[in-house]
């Protein structure tokens, strides 16, 4: 049985260098490096006033709000969540998570799929990739060549 306690989660820490808004920290406790076969799990947290960044994902979201409030942008769709909110996000539909309470929010993510990439609009610091996942594919495999 593969287990995890939110709480005792070591969370990596990302930004944007050049939107001070674009903050969060996360980790995939579940995927297939853990053994999942079908499905995989992310957990992140935005403080107050920062968002996650635009982004897609290969496989379909189930976002769920452990706690505090965000804006989820979904393609073109916009929705409040506070604790106990879910939002579907199908894949490789852009979406963005936006803190906009007082206190951090901290979101699950359950997808449809044991592996994931991520692909942002903006890259995150320190790594500096546009591309995350579990496990992490190199970007010359993902992304087109600049033209």
């Amino acid at each position: 049985m593969q287990a995890v306690q939110i709480n005792d989660l070591e969370l990596n820490e990302a930004w944007s260098e050049t939107d001070p808004t674009r903050r969060a920290s996360f980790t995939f406790p579940i995927s297939n490096v853990t053994g999942a076969l079908a499905s995989s799990v992310v957990y992140f947290e935005v403080e107050p006033g920062k968002h996650l960044g635009m982004h897609t994902d290969s496989a379909e979201e189930m976002l769920y709000i452990v706690s505090g409030t965000a804006e989820a942008i979904v393609g073109e769709e916009r929705g409040e969540l506070g604790p106990g909110g879910l939002a579907l996000v199908p894949a490789m539909v852009p979406h963005d998570v936006v803190n906009n309470g007082d206190e951090t929010v901290c979101i699950v993510g359950f997808f449809a799929s044991s592996t994931v990439v991520s692909v942002f609009e903006d890259p995150f610091a320190p790594s500096g990739r546009r591309v995350v996942g579990t496990p992490l594919p190199e970007e010359s495999d993902v992304l087109a060549p600049a033209s």
